[in-house]
């Protein structure tokens, strides 16, 4: 590696730490769609990107949008990007990095114009923190924003419509945020969050598929009364059967090779510690590669829910709040990737993201693809995730490469690579 591009990578590590310090809660990292902080990202990626003369605009999804022009005017475009909100406590890299990594590839470039233009996307939403549906950002660039979506509403009964006026933006404007009919394709940087790369020994991985997810919510509802006098036997525990049915979330997907299933939220009504618990509310999430595996638990998982309730004499709330299928990643992008990893002396690992990533839904509309960067220790959504300045710069490396190849390829340019 150059002396160049190892400052480069010490540079976007600075950014993505920076970033970090632009938060809803002091001492740790939380920045959600459309938060104050969100503002204060926005106007210091633009400090980075004005003197490489590329204007930021923020479309009225909140996304951030920069465009650095083709070496002849309206020519197609190249998406590169990823998400700047966060989940609570976060990290410094999750979503950060691929926005950061996109600048400097555009930073490597010197001014040199390619056939194709580059925007960078800063996706507004994509962890479904604030208003429990995820990718609000990312839905809006294929159409996906509909009025149920933007009728949704926070912990604080405000509305995602309402939270995009909130911003300074017009919702009835959020149609002009679609992608332009002659976008080539979508190209995303992340780090893994997991151990795959690292148990293999390898920076970079390339990305074949995002497995399928499923998130619901479930509401055990019993009957609330005194903790001290009412028998056991005599009781309508909603707290109690929710935990029984947790248990059955944990055995069913450790029976299952390669299924996840977690209980990540839980809500108990009245909350007092003499009070049985009337009402349990609780999310699920499943995931696997297999769309057939996927919805097989999740129709087992409601049927035991059920089977709970009952034997307890409780009824059952259930609803979907995402359903999201396993979603293939553009197989030229993917071998294009692969070549550009391999250029870099690397072996790329061709992995299957357990995670859900903005590539699955612009994948709805252009061909997308993933490149997955080493998570030290696996260690992610947690202030000790990190990435090494050695993956950094082959991460740099493989970017420059592939935009050098894909400015070679008539095919690409030409958009005959669409699967």
């Amino acid at each position: 590696m150059t002396v160049d591009i190892r400052n480069r990578a010490l540079q976007v590590i600075a950014r993505c730490q920076r970033l970090a310090c632009f938060s809803e809660d002091s001492g740790s990292t939380r920045r959600i769609f459309l938060s104050p902080p969100m503002r204060d990202c926005h106007h210091e990626i633009a400090t980075w990107l004005e003197p490489l003369d590329v204007p930021v605009k923020v479309d009225a999804a909140g996304n951030l949008r920069a465009v650095y022009p083709a070496a002849e005017s309206n020519a197609a475009r190249l998406l590169i990007g990823s998400h700047l909100d966060t989940v609570p406590n976060s990290g410094a890299y999750d979503g950060v990095l691929g926005v950061i990594l996109a600048i400097a590839l555009i930073e490597e470039l010197r001014g040199q114009r390619l056939p194709f233009a580059i925007e960078v996307v800063g996706f507004s939403e994509e962890e479904g923190v604030r208003f429990g549906a995820p990718f609000i950002g990312s839905r809006a660039l294929v159409g996906r924003l509909d009025q149920e979506l933007l009728d949704r509403r926070d912990a604080q009964q405000i509305s995602v419509r309402q939270a995009i006026e909130d911003f300074g933006l017009n919702p009835a404007q959020i149609p002009q945020a679609e992608l332009q009919t002659d976008t080539l394709g979508y190209l995303e940087f992340h780090i893994e969050q997991g151990p795959a790369l690292e148990n293999a020994g390898q920076p970079l991985g390339v990305v074949e598929a995002i497995s399928g997810q499923s998130r619901l919510q479930f509401t055990f509802l019993g009957r609330a009364n005194h903790a001290g006098t009412t028998p056991m036997h005599l009781r309508y525990d909603a707290i109690a059967a929710a935990a029984e049915w947790i248990t059955a979330v944990e055995r069913t997907a450790r029976g299952v090779p390669d299924l996840v299933a977690t209980v990540g939220s839980f809500e108990a009504k009245p909350g007092a510690t003499n009070v049985v618990a009337a009402e349990a509310r609780l999310t699920l999430d499943v995931r696997h590669r297999s769309d057939e595996v996927r919805a097989r638990a999740v129709e087992d998982l409601t049927r035991e829910a059920d089977k709970v309730a009952q034997r307890r004499s409780l009824s059952l709330r259930h609803a979907y709040m995402l359903d999201e299928q396993t979603t293939a990643m553009d197989p030229f992008l993917v071998g294009q990737i692969g070549e550009a990893i391999e250029k870099t002396g690397c072996t790329p690992l061709h992995m299957v993201s357990g995670a859900g990533h903005d590539a699955m839904i612009l994948a709805e509309k252009v061909p997308a693809a993933m490149i997955f960067l080493r998570t030290p220790g696996g260690i992610s959504h947690d202030p000790a995730e990190s990435v090494a300045v050695d993956d950094v710069e082959k991460a740099i490396s493989c970017g420059v490469h592939l935009l050098d190849q894909l400015a070679s390829s008539a095919q690409f340019q030409q958009g005959t690579h669409r699967a």
